[in-house]
């Protein structure tokens, strides 16, 4: 994972280092949405399977992110991001990699996701062995075992366990009573 992690923060830098030199020739709107479109959809992509990563990992990329809104917003690098992050509308990146594990996990209990991943999850009502526990009627998930050493806990039966209790009541919350829409703000830190 540590080799991925090097390349799509490379490969997101030079994007950012091109888009510098066009940044006083096209309106502000345009440069943003040039960042979003090159470099965010580079860093979400495929992001689910980060999960678990050591923190300097997931420091590497939140650098990327802080430095695409520091290009968006004009600001130098000793300035403060934080706030900058929260009036784009922006999770950092281990709120990125949780939202889009939990959006998986939704599509999975809700039948939109693919076959492959929904079949990973397995409720706990479904075990004949639990059905009379009080546990079997509330929406809770048995967590798998990973079977490859390499992967471990990044697995996606396993990696579900890994969401905090506020995510996975958001989970159910938005399974029961909202749509997939309202997600989004439950897991949203402010």
């Amino acid at each position: 994972m540590r080799c991925h992690v090097q390349k799509t923060v490379a490969k997101c830098f030079a994007v950012l280092r091109q888009l510098r030199s066009i940044q006083r020739s096209v309106p502000t709107s345009v440069h943003h949405t040039f960042v979003v479109a090159l470099v965010l959809s580079r860093l979400d992509y495929g992001n689910a399977v980060l999960v678990g990563l050591p923190a300097y990992l997931y420091n590497r990329l939140q650098s990327v992110l802080n430095a695409a809104a520091r290009s968006i917003a004009g600001l130098r690098r000793c300035d403060h991001i934080t706030d900058t992050l929260a009036s784009f509308h922006w999770l950092k990146v281990p709120e990125r990699i949780k939202f889009k594990l939990t959006t998986i996990v939704y599509r999975s209990l809700n039948g939109t996701a693919p076959n492959y991943l929904a079949a990973d999850l397995r409720r706990l009502s479904d075990m004949s062995s639990k059905r009379r526990l009080r546990s079997s009627l509330t929406v809770q998930l048995v967590v798998g075992q990973s079977q490859c050493l390499t992967v471990r806990d990044r697995a996606f039966a396993v990696a579900t366990f890994y969401l905090d209790r506020t995510s996975y009541l958001s989970i159910l919350f938005c399974f029961f009573l909202c749509g997939l829409w309202s997600l989004r703000f439950l897991i949203r830190p402010h």
